[in-house]
C-alpha cells in the first residue's frame, strides 16, 4: 500500500466546514485515494504522542477518544471515533522496530487514539471499522531517525496495513492570524520548499531540513507535527515518488499540504 503523510490542522476540521481540508478527507473513500481495496488495519504515527523511546498502544477491544485539547466547543468533546483496537498490529511493529535495532519499543495498554488520528479518520473512514494502532514519535531524535524507523516499517505495507503519518506541514501556533489573510513568506517559502523537495526526490534535504530548509525553525518551532511525515517517507522505501494530494491553508500560516508516497513503477 501507498504511505501517506496528512495535515490534520485544527481539530476542528471534522465539525466546520469552512475549513477547505475537510473536503478533502470526506472524499478519501469516493475518491478511492488509498485504493479500492479497504485496509486490513491503520498504523498512525500522530504528532501528538510524544515519548523518549518508540511506543505502540496497545488495545483489546474499542479504542478510547482522547479530546487532547482545550478551548474548543463543546460539540469537539462529545464526539467520538470507536474503532478497534490493533493488537497484532501493534506487536508486529513492535517487533520489525526492535529488530531494527530500535528497541527497546515500549507498550502502552488501553492507550486511546488522540485526536492526530481520530479527527482524520472521523472524516475518512466515518464507520469505524478499521483496526487501528498508534505509533509514538522522539522529538529529541532528528528527522533521520524518523525516515529510519519508517524504513523498518515498510514491509507491513505487504500485510495490507495502512501507514499515515498525521501531523501539519506548518505548525506554529504563536503566528497563526485570520483565515481570510494570506500566508506569511516564511510559511510560504517552507511549504514550497518542501513541495518541491519531496516532488524532486531530494529525500536527504528533507531528512536534514533543519539544515536545508528557509525559516524551518519558524515553521516548526518543534518539529512533532513533522517528523510523521519522514516515517511515512522512510516506511515508502528509497524507490518512492511524493505526489502532493491536498494544499490548502488556514489561520493564516497553518498549511494542510498532505502526501502520497508510492513505490516507482
Amino acid at each position: 500500500m501507498d504511505t501517506f503523510f496528512l495535515s490534520h490542522g485544527a481539530p476542528t476540521v471534522c465539525i466546520d466546514e469552512t475549513i477547505p481540508a475537510r473536503s478533502f478527507f470526506q472524499s478519501w473513500l469516493p475518491a478511492a485515494i488509498a485504493g479500492t481495496q479497504a485496509p486490513r488495519a491503520i498504523l498512525v504515527v500522530s504528532g501528538h504522542w510524544e515519548t523518549d523511546a518508540p511506543a505502540v498502544n496497545v488495545v483489546r477491544g474499542t479504542n478510547d477518544t482522547i479530546h487532547d485539547f482545550h478551548g474548543f466547543p463543546d460539540q469537539m468533546y462529545k464526539l467520538t471515533y470507536p474503532a478497534p483496537g490493533a493488537p497484532d498490529l501493534a506487536e508486529r511493529t513492535k517487533r520489525l522496530l526492535e529488530d531494527a535495532g530500535f528497541g527497546p519499543v515500549g507498550e502502552e495498554h488501553g492507550r486511546g487514539l488522540d485526536h492526530g488520528a481520530w479527527v482524520p479518520l472521523m472524516l475518512m473512514y466515518p464507520d469505524a471499522g478499521i483496526p487501528v494502532c498508534q505509533l509514538s514519535v522522539q522529538t529529541e531524535r532528528d528527522g533521520t531517525y524518523h525516515y529510519d524507523v519508517g524504513r523498518a516499517l515498510a514491509p507491513l505495507r505487504d500485510d495490507g496495513v495502512l501507514i499515515l503519518g498525521s501531523g501539519t506541514a506548518t505548525h506554529n501556533l504563536a503566528r497563526m492570524g485570520p483565515h481570510d489573510a494570506p500566508p506569511p513568506q516564511w510559511a510560504s517559502d517552507f511549504d514550497t520548499w518542501l513541495k518541491d523537495s519531496l516532488i524532486d526526490g531530494r529525500y536527504e534535504d528533507v531528512k536534514r531540513y533543519k539544515e536545508k530548509a528557509p525559516h524551518a525553525e519558524v515553521a516548526h518551532p518543534s518539529p512533532h507535527h513533522f517528523y510523521p511525515l519522514h516515517v511515512a517517507l522512510g516506511a515508502a522505501g528509497e524507490e518512492s515518488r511524493a505526489e502532493l494530494i491536498h494544499h490548502s491553508w488556514t489561520n493564516t500560516s497553518i498549511s494542510y499540504s498532505s502526501y502520497r508516497f508510492s513505490t516507482k513503477i
